[in-house]
């Protein structure tokens, strides 16, 4: 059985910090890809970028083996967090939500009530997470569905890439 993604995990080995002064970009690949690490060492399929039903994307999305869907936003500053609001949109599509951001992250901003993950490019930290009401078994099914189709397009776009 694999550990439930409302569980905190051992914590990943750390390697090096993200240096404070990375460009934006350089962040946010960096704090996505430990958090795509960690819940993928946590036995959790993995997407980035997974469109919502509602037309928003949520940076990381994960679904774990008893098909309970984890959304991470990543956040790579102060100034991103501030200018965007749109996470509270994602809310009613998983069953529990986080803010991913670097140790340097002035974390205070971040509303209590939501989950938090403290990563860097070679993983990340659990510090809690924000479970959310149960989604609806027709809802959960459209959002598997959708998973499970972006993942084989992903892959088969891959493989056979278009001429």
């Amino acid at each position: 059985m694999h550990p439930s993604p409302l569980a905190p995990l051992a914590p990943a080995p750390r390697r090096a910090r993200l240096p404070d002064d990375a460009d934006p970009a350089a962040m946010t690949r960096g704090i996505t890809r430990g958090v795509c690490r960690h819940l993928a060492d946590a036995g959790h399929a993995v997407l980035t970028e997974f469109k919502l039903p509602n037309r928003r994307r949520a940076d990381v999305a994960a679904l774990d083996a008893d098909g309970r869907l984890v959304l991470v936003e990543v956040k790579s500053s102060l100034a991103d967090f501030r200018a965007d609001g749109k996470w509270r949109e994602y809310l009613p599509y998983g069953d529990s939500f986080a803010f991913a951001v670097a140790d340097s992250f002035p974390r205070e901003v971040l509303p209590a009530e939501c989950g938090l993950l403290i990563a860097d490019p070679w993983g990340a930290e659990v510090q809690r997470w924000m479970p959310l009401p149960p989604l609806a078994p027709a809802r959960r099914r459209a959002l598997t569905l959708r998973f499970a189709r972006i993942a084989s397009e992903r892959l088969h776009r891959l493989v056979d890439p278009p001429l």
